[in-house]
């Protein structure tokens, strides 16, 4: 009786499918906590973890949305929530605003990856970090094009508010550029008068000056005083 042969299946060497940009996206956010990916045109940015400065000046600008009663009715006020833009090549574009006001049945209008139709957004805003042309150029067409009715750019690098409103043809066609000392009221198309003190809203944003222990003020004082 003659054994007959084994076949044995032969090896793949098929290299794995590559990840998508949005997977691609997914993994990096996992692998770097803190980190903020998006993805703007098709190109993956990404934003490294704010300073204490880019939260203190975010938790400055909540309190006039919060004050106006924004919150807990037909609109919510929420920090860092995925908006799906709907204009890459394959689809996938998003970013997560700073801040937004949004329709308070914004769980109706999930789309995926945790992002959301622009079409419960009535506000989003950001608040500049080292990467400040991303809010300053791409975000600008991008929120236009997903006809976002109006963005506010807290511009700490230039120490400008910017206001932008009436999306049209993939642009913004009012750009208000605010200094400090002016108020920045903003449309009622988001449900109430909201007004910011430009120069509140970018003091909170400039790093605060290190404070001098009194042994250090003390001795700075004796080594500045003319000796007898």
């Amino acid at each position: 009786m003659s054994a007959a042969p084994v076949e044995y299946p032969e090896p793949s060497y098929e290299e794995p499918a590559p990840l998508t940009l949005l997977e691609e996206a997914d993994k990096f956010m996992e692998l770097n906590p803190g980190y903020r990916a998006e993805i703007i045109g098709g190109i993956l940015t990404v934003t490294p973890p704010p300073d204490s400065a880019h939260a203190r000046s975010l938790t400055r600008l909540m309190l006039p949305f919060l004050a106006a009663g924004l919150s807990g009715g037909e609109t919510e006020v929420l920090q860092a929530i995925g908006l799906w833009l709907h204009d890459g090549p394959e689809d996938d574009d998003f970013t997560i605003p700073d801040l937004a006001v949004v329709d308070a049945d914004i769980d109706e209008h999930l789309v995926k990856n945790a992002c959301y139709d622009p079409i419960a957004f009535r506000l989003v805003l950001e608040v500049t970090s080292s990467n400040y042309n991303n809010d300053l150029r791409l975000k600008i067409g991008a929120y236009a094009r997903a006809m976002v009715p109006v963005y506010v750019i807290v511009n700490r690098k230039h120490q400008r508010l910017h206001v932008l409103t009436d999306p049209s043809d993939g642009e913004y066609t009012n750009h208000r550029v605010y200094a400090p000392g002016e108020l920045a009221t903003l449309p009622d198309s988001l449900g109430a008068k909201v007004t910011l003190d430009v120069e509140e809203v970018l003091a909170a944003g400039r790093p605060q000056p290190k404070k001098t222990a009194p042994q250090e003020q003390e001795l700075a004082t004796e080594e500045s005083s003319p000796e007898e």
